[in-house]
């Protein structure tokens, strides 16, 4: 099997990696940024290109992991090529890669990357979707060589999922910043926190996030929440932040 890359970013570079690491060829990288398309290509011994009139239309699958505002416009010079087309955006409808004549459909990574930091792909789950039944068995084929976490979910599905893992991940990151923040204000090290995290993280590995649900507000500790908000009176941004959050958790336990 063979794939073209499409994007350079931090999704492409970790599915073109894990694709290289499993035997899979990666033919060519395709990135707006020529240098951006050189150093993924290399780490993956294929042909950097950034001119369309390069690319290789004989493929097996093409992988779009670009901005999603910049789909629709990749997809466009992709109408006639040979192998399947998948985008890998949470939020962006399949439909988006409608002209796509030879089979199209999504292959969603259910998971955070940073370039920086390795990711085991075989524990990601993998969304996948596509526009009729023979090109969901290629997907299927193509998700299932890199993990045994596939799913089919529907573009609607898909996108309650992304809003999902924007409250469980990058919310949750925010606060750990803004708590970083507060900590350093007052000379204190984010590192005590750290075990918190984990334990808190861990926890819900094993019980709904209900049952793993602690501090003042699933208490009611009017008290508690009180002396919290004096504390924070000298920054009402996180102030207001607090409240909200008390409130949804109180009201969550009615």
């Amino acid at each position: 099997m063979n794939i073209v890359c499409i994007g350079s970013g931090n999704v492409a570079t970790h599915l073109a990696i894990a694709f290289k690491a499993i035997g899979v060829d990666i033919v060519q990288v395709w990135s707006q940024d020529s240098r951006n398309a050189e150093i993924l290509a290399a780490l993956t011994k294929a042909t950097p290109i950034s001119d369309w009139d390069e690319l290789d239309r004989s493929a097996d699958c093409y992988v779009i992991a670009v901005k999603d505002n910049a789909i629709a416009s990749v997809a466009a010079h992709l109408t006639d090529v040979k192998g399947i087309v998948v985008h890998t955006s949470g939020a962006t409808p399949m439909s988006v890669l409608s002209a796509v004549k030879n089979g199209y459909g999504v292959l969603y990574p259910l998971q955070t990357f940073s370039k920086s930091k390795a990711v085991d792909m075989t524990r990601v789950p993998l969304c996948i979707e596509a526009d009729r039944e023979d090109s969901l068995e290629k997907i299927k084929i193509i998700a299932q060589l890199l993990s045994a976490k596939v799913s089919v979910v529907t573009s609607q599905q898909r996108g309650i999922l992304h809003v999902a893992a924007v409250f469980a991940s990058n919310f949750t990151n925010h606060l750990y910043q803004l708590s970083s923040e507060l900590l350093e204000q007052h000379q204190l090290n984010f590192d005590l926190l750290k075990p918190l995290i984990l334990e808190t993280a861990e926890k819900v590995q094993s019980s709904t996030p209900a049952e793993a649900q602690t501090g003042p507000a699933i208490r009611n500790d009017q008290e508690t929440i009180k002396r919290h908000l004096d504390l924070l009176s000298s920054t009402p941004g996180l102030q207001q932040i607090y409240q909200t959050l008390s409130n949804s958790i109180k009201k969550n336990d009615l």
